[in-house]
């Protein structure tokens, strides 16, 4: 397939005209450099994007810089023997959008060690769904499983449960055969929540308190939330319990005591989806592949948008309005 001359590409600039981003006709030699050169079909919109592409956050590393931290398509150019053309590939993290030009292009040029095969029992659409937040939830069940997490635990708690990285930790963990509690500050989505397994849904009031320990009622759980949230979900987990630590959706800060940990053996794990070790990357995108395959990405999945429309889906995520994932499609 060949390239053609320019292409469209969602490109963010900040310089002494101020900080804006939207569609250009970029070429291929504007792109950062890399063996593999992938044909986008579609992407997704993560937190992380919208925080890039509004400048509301300090994201990127560089500019001007193509935005988008996910991208999914076919390989159309290779100069290494690893990837051929005509290989449907996928890319998460390691540095797309944020130190590279990424996927919200119709053309994406990576290094090749970055792009996944696609691997069997998904395709593009689904990989893109996923996206970094199906792969944040299934790469922090791993951490905890490797940990000793059992169903028999207890049930798995996941904060900030109707956003992308807990709509699909909700659907993940159940279909894996936890017990899932939904928290979230959202009422009008119980019904959403329930559909996609989880058999509680909580108010995030439900969850907090300032004692350093408190009746164990979680065998582990997922945090998106950060600050007295995960704090409270550390107070409330089941000896040697794992608790992972994904988001700081409403703080940072984390003030909290060691008593869970050295009490009950509570693990804290961090869930780092940028650069994980290639085996623990391979065994999250083959087990969310598998046997772990979400059973409601088209219910997760709120919301199908082109590049044009970028700038309200931002507008819309940072206000904390979003439910589900946004899927980008390239033309």
């Amino acid at each position: 397939m060949s390239i053609p001359e320019t292409f469209a590409a969602f490109r963010i600039h900040n310089d002494e005209s101020g900080y804006r981003a939207g569609i250009e006709a970029v070429a291929l030699n504007q792109l950062s450099p890399g063996e593999v050169v992938i044909r986008a079909v579609h992407s997704s919109v993560n937190y992380k994007d919208a925080l890039a592409g509004t400048g509301k956050g300090k994201i990127l590393r560089r500019f001007p810089l193509v935005g988008g931290i996910d991208v999914a398509g076919h390989v159309v150019a290779s100069t290494d023997p690893r990837f051929r053309e005509g290989d449907p590939v996928l890319v998460t993290g390691r540095g797309l959008g944020e130190t590279r030009d990424g996927g919200f292009a119709q053309y994406v040029r990576v290094d090749a060690d970055m792009p996944v095969p696609l691997p069997d029992g998904l395709d593009l659409r689904e990989a893109m769904i996923l996206g970094t937040a199906g792969f944040t939830a299934a790469l922090a069940l791993v951490r905890m499983v490797h940990n000793g997490q059992t169903p028999e635990m207890g049930p798995l708690a996941v904060t900030g449960a109707t956003g992308g990285v807990g709509s699909l930790a909700v659907d993940i963990f159940s279909t894996a055969g936890f017990e899932v509690h939904a928290i979230s500050g959202k009422a009008d989505q119980v019904e959403y929540l329930q559909a996609l397994g989880a058999s509680q849904v909580l108010g995030r009031d439900a969850l907090q308190t300032t004692r350093p320990l408190e009746t164990a009622r979680f065998g582990g759980g997922l945090d998106n939330v950060g600050g007295p949230m995960l704090a409270s979900l550390l107070a409330q987990t089941c000896p040697y319990g794992n608790v992972g630590s994904a988001g700081l959706a409403a703080d940072h800060r984390l003030d909290a005591t060691v008593m869970p940990l050295i009490l009950r053996g509570v693990s804290l794990l961090g869930v780092a989806s940028t650069e994980p070790p290639a085996a623990l990357r391979d065994e999250a995108w083959r087990r969310l592949a598998g046997d772990w395959k979400p059973r409601h990405m088209d219910g997760i999945c709120t919301r199908e948008t082109t590049l044009e429309e970028l700038p309200a889906v931002f507008d819309v995520m940072l206000s904390g309005n979003s439910l589900g994932r946004t899927l980008v499609t390239l033309p």
